[in-house]
């Protein structure tokens, strides 16, 4: 079973609708032993940071969240929710996140304008994909250039190692991040078509290891 984190952010009827069509069985809950239940976590998200942290922090979800992740059980964060897998943001001021992976979110007008580029933030729309790691399990059915949907104001930044996928927006766009069973997709899989359904169904076959034991 797949655990679709409800918090009150996100659209999770798009993103349950596809995992359906996938086949597999999904559950939207904020619920923390449906959490430790589930074979997979999927976090969404829409909106601001730090408000949506908050209202995570509110379900007392947390700390859930974070002992699932260190078992191993695949878990992906998307759009916001893949920020929110971040050391920390800067969106109206500084605001922590979850730590499952190295890095920070920043805005992306800023360093647009401090390198001279005159494009629209947010931004909006379809990307092509340039794939950092071709054998990582989330880019089991894609190749270079297929294009997915994106709707965001900021950005990660994080190291190389971390990159599965960039997109250019005259920045370089972290469009898929990981670090060993914490995935991340900074675009919405759920409004990517063909491409966006076969990264969840990627994800869907990760196998969980459970790193601690039980």
């Amino acid at each position: 079973m797949i655990a679709i984190i409800d918090y009150g952010v996100g659209n999770l009827f798009s993103l349950s609708s596809s995992l359906k069509y996938l086949g597999m069985d999904a559950c939207v809950t904020g619920n923390a032993e449906d959490l430790r239940r589930a074979d997979r976590i999927i976090l969404p998200g829409v909106g601001a940071f730090g408000d949506a942290a908050e209202q995570l922090r509110a379900t007392g979800l947390v700390p859930v969240i974070r002992e699932e992740a260190a078992k191993g059980k695949p878990f992906l964060g998307i759009c916001l929710g893949m920020q929110l897998l971040f050391e920390e943001s800067f969106e109206y001021g500084r605001h922590e996140g979850l730590g499952l992976i190295p890095g920070g979110i920043y805005p992306m007008e800023e360093d647009l304008k401090a390198m001279g580029i005159s494009l629209k933030v947010p931004q909006i729309g379809w990307n092509a994909l340039d794939i950092c790691k071709a054998d990582h399990p989330l880019m089991k059915y894609c190749k270079n250039g297929d294009f997915v949907y994106y709707v965001h104001s900021y950005y990660a930044k994080t190291a190389e190692e971390n990159l599965v996928a960039t997109s250019d927006y005259g920045v370089r766009v972290p469009g898929a991040v990981a670090r060993k069973n914490v995935f991340g997709c900074q675009f919405h899989p759920e409004k990517s078509g063909r491409v966006g359904l076969s990264i969840l169904k990627a994800f869907c076959e990760v196998p969980y290891e459970n790193l601690s034991g039980n």
